[in-house]
């Protein structure tokens, strides 16, 4: 099967954007399943219960999201009542939502797992542990992991911790696409960053002379986001589905 994998969507232009063109992507790729970053979808940063739906409406299957999951009060309540809307799962257990959802497909599943870094990111559960936690209680053989970290390095150590053992690992959150993407041990997809879908005349999504001005005087910012241009950034793999082997892995940016 092949699936594809949307990097981090900034802001409700580019949900439309990425609306506007996904079906064309799902039909030259010939994908089973749309995976999508989210938590950046809504204007003013976050995710929210109407972008979150605005995605799935629009034909994506799985959102995952990373550490501005938790921005909008409002998504409490529909992370808790949802399957396919995921919060990463090293949150305490304690906390609402879900971490990890497995598709149904008949003959085969396929579990999606959603997992924050802690390099230079949030103090929460080692994503390493958390995993091999995860990994207890799930049969699929297609696997699919979405890391939101911020160090390249604690992305290629996960990378090489499940080789062999899941689908892809797939970085997310920096919101610059790189140019690593590989099989690993003959059968984990990875990359160390999908990229960005937004505006490319940017920062990261946001207007650069706002940016640039925080980084000339240190002086705190209103984030607006910038206008112009858009990009979609994400990889589509082909994966057995009795096996899990990923056997190819290529980067979309269009």
């Amino acid at each position: 099967m092949n699936i594809i994998f949307i990097g981090d969507v900034v802001g409700q232009k580019s949900c439309a954007n990425l609306r506007e063109k996904l079906p064309k992507l799902k039909k030259q790729y010939d994908a089973k399943l749309v995976i999508v970053n989210g938590e950046n979808s809504a204007d003013g940063n976050g995710i929210t219960p109407v972008t979150a739906k605005y995605l799935l409406d629009s034909g994506v299957d799985v959102v995952t999201t990373g550490n501005h999951c938790f921005r909008r009060k409002e998504m409490d309540a529909f992370y808790e009542e949802s399957d396919i809307v995921l919060r990463p799962a090293n949150y305490p257990d304690e906390v609402v939502g879900k971490g990890f959802t497995v598709l149904d497909f008949g003959s085969y599943s396929v579990a999606v797992i959603n997992l924050l870094g802690t390099v230079y990111m949030q103090n929460l559960e080692n994503p390493f542990y958390c995993v091999d936690r995860i990994l207890e209680k799930i049969s699929s053989k297609t696997i699919i992991v979405d890391f939101h970290a911020e160090a390249t390095s604690e992305k290629r150590a996960m990378g090489h911790y499940l080789a062999g053992r899941v689908s892809a690992v797939l970085g997310t959150h920096t919101h610059v696409q790189t140019a690593d993407e590989e099989i690993l041990g003959g059968y984990t997809g990875y990359i160390t960053d999908v990229g960005m879908t937004g505006v490319i005349d940017s920062v990261l999504g946001i207007r650069k002379d706002i940016i640039i001005n925080n980084m000339l005087t240190g002086y705190p910012q209103r984030y607006e986001y910038a206008q112009g241009e858009q990009i979609i950034c994400g990889v589509v793999m082909e994966i057995n589905e009795r096996t899990g082997v990923c056997s190819s892995i290529e980067r979309i940016r269009c």
